[in-house]
């Protein structure tokens, strides 16, 4: 869920940053009654403690001339940009498990999923905010760790950890990740620009990542080696190749493919107004597992998988397209049609329609 808010320019923006110690006792509808509980101390370091920790592993830049340490954390926004604001979950059990997880795994795609929905707007980003909910019985190592991936991948990308807050949770990890960024005005590439005619491409590799969460789920493994299968614990968002598209106006529309190719191309077509024709062999699979015993995924991940962070996105039949933009393989697999239908082309020429199968929060499987 991305939200483009305006900001003027020259101005410094305030957000909000560290809340109030957190007080519940009265009766929800949610179930009985909870005895007082200071956040702080459920947590494997006191608050303040936590929070100065991880204060000392913050550097400060430029953009954010005020982060940790206030009530709120002040953002520099340049000149003639607007500001990009988006926020993800991460939730035990949901999007990830500690049993299959490494911690620092799960800090660095709790950022990943924030800076690749600023990638997808061609925006740069400058600052995060961390809320987090820890069971009371969750070890000082493991949170460690969890900075560690969130924070190295931070400073891969020159993002500022502002601000967030703490509190408590029964049994699971939760986080919730704002990324702030900027884009030049008027110039953010939306879901909404996709024309008939236009062409359709996309970054990289797909269903790696589901291939790999599939190898889990069958119980053929009980863990994984984190090497070997990057794109389930350590994804790249693709920040410099959605900068170039925007900047040199090659992306007519974009989005990322965290909820997998068929969903994300079916959003793209919902909001530009259009359909779309992909033709099934040119869609570029992944390849999971040791160097020596390299497969390609099954062709459902990679329609349906999600969570590869690459970006899918239109243009225009009259720009040309190169195969490799920043390092990274580009691929066109199919054209955007007049007819508001989504059909996959198969190898013998005929044809059926490309459900969208990808996540779906609140959906019923």
């Amino acid at each position: 869920m991305t939200k483009v808010p305006r900001a003027a320019p020259k101005t410094d923006v305030i957000l909000n940053f560290i809340s109030d110690v957190f007080i519940w006792n009265e009766p929800t509808n949610f179930g009985p009654r909870r005895p007082i509980a200071y956040h702080g101390f459920a947590l494997p370091l006191p608050e303040k403690a936590l929070i100065s920790g991880v204060r000392r592993r913050v550097q400060p830049k430029p953009a954010v001339p005020s982060g940790i340490g206030d009530d709120c954390a002040v953002l520099r926004i340049p000149e003639n940009h607007e500001m990009l604001v988006t926020t993800d979950f991460s939730l035990e059990g949901i999007h990830f498990r500690r049993d299959w997880h490494p911690a620092e795994s799960v800090g660095h795609r709790c950022l990943a999923r924030g800076l690749s929905d600023i990638a997808a707007m061609g925006g740069n980003p400058v600052a995060a905010f961390l809320s987090l909910a820890l069971p009371p019985k969750l070890s000082q190592r493991w949170l460690d760790r969890f900075f560690d991936g969130l924070l190295k991948l931070a400073a891969e990308f020159n993002v500022t950890l502002a601000g967030g807050d703490t509190s408590q949770s029964p049994t699971a990890v939760l986080a919730d990740i704002v990324v702030v960024g900027s884009v030049p005005k008027g110039n953010a590439v939306l879901r909404s620009g996709a024309r008939p005619g236009d062409r359709i491409y996309v970054s990289g590799a797909l269903g790696g990542s589901a291939a790999a969460l599939d190898l889990l789920y069958s119980k053929r493994r009980k863990t994984l080696n984190t090497g070997l299968y990057p794109s389930l614990f350590f994804p790249t968002p693709q920040v410099k190749l959605g900068k170039i598209l925007r900047q040199q106006s090659l992306a007519t529309s974009m989005i990322d493919t965290s909820d997998g190719f068929s969903t994300d191309l079916a959003h793209i077509c919902e909001e530009s107004g259009v359909g779309a024709r992909v033709a099934e062999s040119s869609v570029p699979r992944a390849k999971i597992g040791p160097a020596a015993r390299l497969r390609l995924v099954d062709l459902r991940f990679a329609l349906h998988g999600g969570e590869d962070y690459q970006l899918l996105f239109t243009a225009s039949s009259r720009q040309t397209v190169p195969p490799k933009i920043a390092g990274v393989d580009i691929t066109e697999i199919g054209v955007i049609t007049k007819r508001r239908d989504i059909l996959l082309t198969h190898a013998n020429l005929s044809q059926s329609k490309l459900k969208p199968l990808g996540w779906e929060h609140f959906g019923k499987y």
